[in-house]
């Protein structure tokens, strides 16, 4: 399997979905559904690039929602910030107005807010497939990642229905999702 080729023919279909937003709305109903039986309070979550399903507003409203019922413990959201020397990732406080700076590939990450732990994770999926395995960008950053972190946090990839790769083979360092969730709704556990 040509990984790169793949992943270079999986994000050109994404970005070119004539239905795009169609399908972010229905992503974002069920990831919002999802997370109602979740009592997680601290969320990992990353910024949006490359026409990526932006679980933001989802997660925004999931923080609110938690103020309005007067959870006892604030609930609050992380973005990645990347280690440039392990190739890791740690994550940190976002909200909506944030100060933000541009990491080294220039995504967006804030900018020195608290440092978080989350015990649940989304993670952006290139492409997905059976067994809870993900296909990202081929850096290793997550896989590096969930590595190292313990406990382990809740894992959760999120890509549209287009991203379904049918023949997949993993490798060894290839860690599979708890989850994964898609414009249809939950995609696995099956």
């Amino acid at each position: 399997m040509d990984k790169a080729a793949l992943r270079r023919k999986l994000i050109d279909q994404r970005l070119n979905l004539p239905d795009r937003l169609q399908r972010a709305d229905a992503l974002q109903q069920v990831m919002r559904f999802w997370l109602t039986e979740r009592t997680d309070t601290v969320i990992g979550a990353y910024w949006p690039i490359k026409g990526e399903f932006d679980p933001l507003p989802a997660l925004h409203r999931w923080k609110e929602d938690g103020e309005l019922q007067g959870t006892p413990q604030r609930r609050k959201i992380g973005l990645p910030v990347i280690d440039k020397q392990r190739k890791t990732l740690s994550f940190h406080a976002w909200y909506p107005g944030c100060p933000m700076e541009e990491d080294a590939y220039g995504i967006p990450k804030p900018k020195d807010t608290e440092l978080l732990v989350p015990t649940l994770l989304f993670v952006p999926c290139v492409g997905y497939a059976a067994g809870g395995y993900r296909l990202g960008y081929g850096g290793g950053f997550y896989d590096r990642t969930l590595a190292e972190l313990t406990p382990r946090p809740f894992t959760v990839g999120l890509g549209y229905t287009q991203g379904y790769v049918d023949e997949f083979t993993p490798e060894a360092h290839d860690l599979p999702l708890d989850a994964i969730l898609n414009d249809n709704g939950v995609v696995w556990p099956v």
